[in-house]
């Protein structure tokens, strides 16, 4: 008997943000995008350069139904720039995979990409779910980060143990989108209107 997916109905309607940064995990945001299309959010996605080096801007927009952003310089609207344009209509913000780079950026400002600038101009709940090798995990840069961030609001899913691109088993693993889109259904539970 398999269990039960997360219950998904208060994400019908939202408009989601999927942040994706350059890692290995970043086939699996492949997947939590496709379900979140599939609960009647909009997703759309802003991807990092390094993050089209894992997967192709066509892998989203065909799941997604959406373009896919990347570029700093190419407004969405004629009298906005992007990143607050992107910032001014979502209600939720997920990062998936998150980098111990982009965790620096937002934990210190650093606004050097579409990607970290939109994070830095968006208010709405952010959830990050870290990956990357156990020992950049562990490593006391990374951990103050992750306090500095967890100190303002920002809400982690994992990283879990299990096997890490380096074949090492250990804690560093993206959580399952599963486990993501229970965070962000919960999150959106939350939230005024739509319900």
């Amino acid at each position: 008997m398999t269990k039960p997916g997360p219950n998904l109905e208060p994400l019908s309607g939202r408009e989601i943000v999927v942040g994706v940064t350059g890692g290995i995990a970043a086939y699996k945001t492949a997947h939590l995008v496709s379900r979140l299309a599939g609960a009647g959010a909009g997703a759309t996605v802003v991807m990092t350069e390094a993050a089209k080096r894992f997967v192709a801007p066509l892998t989203f927009r065909a799941l997604s139904g959406r373009p896919v952003h990347s570029d700093l310089w190419t407004p969405l609207a004629a009298q906005a720039a992007e990143h607050v344009a992107l910032a001014d209509r979502a209600e939720l913000v997920v990062v998936a995979p998150a980098t111990a780079n982009i965790l620096a950026k937002l934990a210190h400002g650093i606004a050097d990409d579409l990607l970290s600038t939109f994070l830095l101009a968006a208010d709405a709940p952010l959830i990050v779910a870290p990956a990357m090798n156990v020992r950049m995990w562990r490593h006391p840069a990374v951990a103050a980060n992750c306090e500095v961030l967890r100190s303002r609001g920002v809400r982690f899913v994992g990283p879990v143990e299990g096997r890490l691109a380096c074949g090492t088993v250990a804690q560093g693993r993206m959580a399952e989108p599963e486990e993501i889109l229970e965070t962000l259904a919960d999150l959106a539970r939350d939230l005024p209107g739509k319900q």
